[in-house]
């Protein structure tokens, strides 16, 4: 749910492809970028609005800048988290095509995606029952969940989104902290894998 990540999906999609073919699977953990509890003011949606507009420059990636970040939005990120925590616990393979939902719905869309019922219909149109996913977005299952992602994240010294990780055996290598081509990351993951394959 940041912006450099909405940059980053096409090269994520890419390099989970990559890394699929190699057996490698994709696994999202969720940091928590924002927790605001009040509303956005004008100030700070001009200063994300600069921010949106510098990802579509790099990135191509397309912002309904007309109805982003409407007046009365409360920017908080955890929601949309909870809802990719939630699938994970329903189906690991929905994860990536719901992210892919949420960061449409609210980037190119101008969609609230820190309401329930906006996340609910998002999941449903990733493939999970709706019934399902609804009952266990608002658990305290899931609520302690995310929050020991956000740990997890914290702990280990994330503080930039988009991060990248490789792991095997236990040990995580940095791809990447923050937004990188395609053209940059290909290869440094395809090293990684080789080390495997000789390893």
């Amino acid at each position: 749910m940041c912006s450099w990540c909405w940059g980053f999906a096409p090269v994520v999609e890419a390099l989970a492809r990559q890394a699929g073919e190699a057996g490698v699977p994709l696994h999202f953990a969720v940091g928590g970028l924002r927790q605001e509890r009040a509303a956005l003011d004008a100030a700070g949606r001009v200063r994300i609005l600069a921010h949106w507009q510098a990802v579509n420059a790099r990135t191509g990636q397309l912002f309904d800048f007309a109805a982003a970040l409407p007046e009365g939005l409360v920017y908080n990120t955890e929601p949309a988290c909870r809802a990719l925590v939630t699938a994970r616990s329903v189906d690991e393979q929905s994860v990536a095509p719901l992210a892919r939902l949420i960061q449409q719905a609210f980037y190119a869309e101008g969609r609230d995606v820190t309401r329930a019922q906006v996340l609910v219909a998002l999941a449903e149109q990733a493939g999970i029952p709706r019934i399902e996913f609804a009952e266990l977005f608002d658990s305290e299952q899931m609520h302690a969940a995310t929050a020991a992602d956000f740990a997890w994240v914290q702990d280990l010294g994330i503080a930039g989104f988009p991060t990248l990780l490789a792991e095997r055996d236990g040990q995580l290598a940095l791809l990447t902290n923050g937004y990188q081509p395609l053209e940059v990351l290909a290869p440094l993951l395809e090293r990684w894998l080789a080390r495997g394959r000789c390893g």
